[in-house]
């Protein structure tokens, strides 16, 4: 991001030089715009036998017990265009013959809305699944909206088939 300078209606002139001249693509433009990833608020842990387990941050802001916790599967998978992609699977209830699939909303990733899910699918009675964009949470890459394209294609052929 560029530095900051004499502000005008709320951004400075470098910045906006920065949003619209670096460089003058729209699609560039409107991944600058659309696209907010934070810091990630999770991470994935491979044990020696392959198991994977979610490690939550504070910032997470964690809601219920070992017991939610330990119902939610985390892996990823490959887009088509070489990304990793995070993924989640929270089983809500068991017994259930639906599993909704939810994309989360900008500057979030699975770590925040874990605790969201849970209580999802608990009140609607259903499992969820979710997956994190290109450079959110451990998926790699970049945001961009090519990559938002092939990030969801990955998810829904992991979720029918998995």
């Amino acid at each position: 991001m560029p530095e900051q300078g004499p502000r005008m209606n709320g951004f400075s002139l470098g910045e906006l030089c920065w949003l619209f001249c670096c460089p003058p693509c729209p699609s560039r433009i409107a991944a600058k715009l659309a696209f907010l990833p934070p810091e990630p608020t999770y991470s994935v842990h491979t044990d020696t036998e392959g198991e994977t387990s979610l490690h939550l941050t504070e910032r997470a802001d964690w809601q219920y017990s070992q017991r939610e916790l330990d119902a939610v599967e985390v892996f990823t998978t490959r887009s088509s265009r070489g990304n990793r992609v995070g993924c989640m699977f929270v089983r809500c209830a068991p017994n259930s013959r639906y599993t909704l699939l939810f994309s989360h909303g900008n500057a979030v990733d699975l770590g925040q809305m874990c605790s969201f899910y849970i209580g999802l699918g608990s009140r609607i009675n259903c499992n969820v699944f979710s997956y994190d964009y290109s450079g959110y949470g451990v998926s790699t890459g970049k945001p961009s909206e090519k990559n938002l394209y092939a990030d969801i294609e990955a998810a829904w052929q992991v979720l029918r088939n998995k």
